[in-house]
């Protein structure tokens, strides 16, 4: 770890259009502090090479992926109270990284890993058939229309979930942007492989195992809705 508190010999990847941007941020000392101490056992690295989920957590066990976890705390509190599950965050911005692994190591996590990169370069990684649960909480839903095309969530993402997700796997999804919701919804019921476990068009009540944040207890005051919608891979 490096006196600015990013891992040592750190690449940046790049590749065309991006669904984020890197936002401008100061490590705490508590976040620094945990990267020190807690990237050594937490962190994965993409030269590390593929992901073999039973290597890593040593056993055979459900394994969840989030893609951009933000600071974190809900991540740790899903693998606190899901102890035979194992997680891996994939989140690019180094203060949610360090704001996770502290909550972590306040919680006495052990079944969570994380990387600091692009998800679409970790997921190249992931084995075929190997998730059992993908989790896509509250991206970025890039309002304007011209930025649409930065939206995640298109038709090659879900075939990219497809080859990682076991048959039956799921793909939750998470937003408090009602037109994102729709175009969720639009590009998944029409992606090979897939069924929407609501119904065609529809959104799930959100499952418990989705902890209930600050930022949509925020949003509720303000009247802003959040939509969750789960896929199942069916073939």
């Amino acid at each position: 770890m490096s006196q600015e508190g990013k891992p040592e010999g750190k690449k940046e990847y790049r590749r065309g259009i991006k669904s984020f941007v890197i936002r401008a941020g100061r490590l705490t000392k508590g976040q620094e502090g945990a990267l020190e101490r807690q990237w050594p056992n937490m962190g994965m690295e993409l030269e590390d090479g593929p992901i073999d989920p039973e290597q890593v957590f040593g056993r055979d066990s459900h394994v969840v992926i989030e893609i951009g976890y933000g600071m974190g705390q809900s991540l740790v509190q899903m693998a606190q109270a899901a102890p035979d599950k194992d997680f891996i965050g994939v989140e690019v911005h180094l203060p949610g990284v360090g704001s996770l692994l502290h909550h972590a190591e306040e919680a006495g996590v052990t079944n969570l890993r994380t990387y600091k990169d692009d998800a679409i370069e970790v997921l190249k990684l992931v084995p075929d058939n190997s998730i059992d649960t993908v989790q896509l909480f509250f991206p970025d839903p890039w309002h304007k229309k011209k930025h649409h095309k930065r939206r995640i969530v298109n038709a090659e993402f879900a075939q990219t979930l497809r080859r990682i997700l076991k048959p039956g796997g799921i793909f939750h999804m998470a937003t408090d942007w009602e037109p994102y919701s729709e175009h969720m919804l639009e590009v998944m019921d029409v992606a090979e492989g897939y069924e929407n476990i609501a119904g065609k068009g529809q959104c799930v009540d959100r499952p418990d195992h989705r902890p209930y944040t600050k930022f949509e207890k925020r949003g509720e005051r303000k009247g802003h809705g959040v939509w969750d919608i789960m896929y199942r891979k069916v073939s």
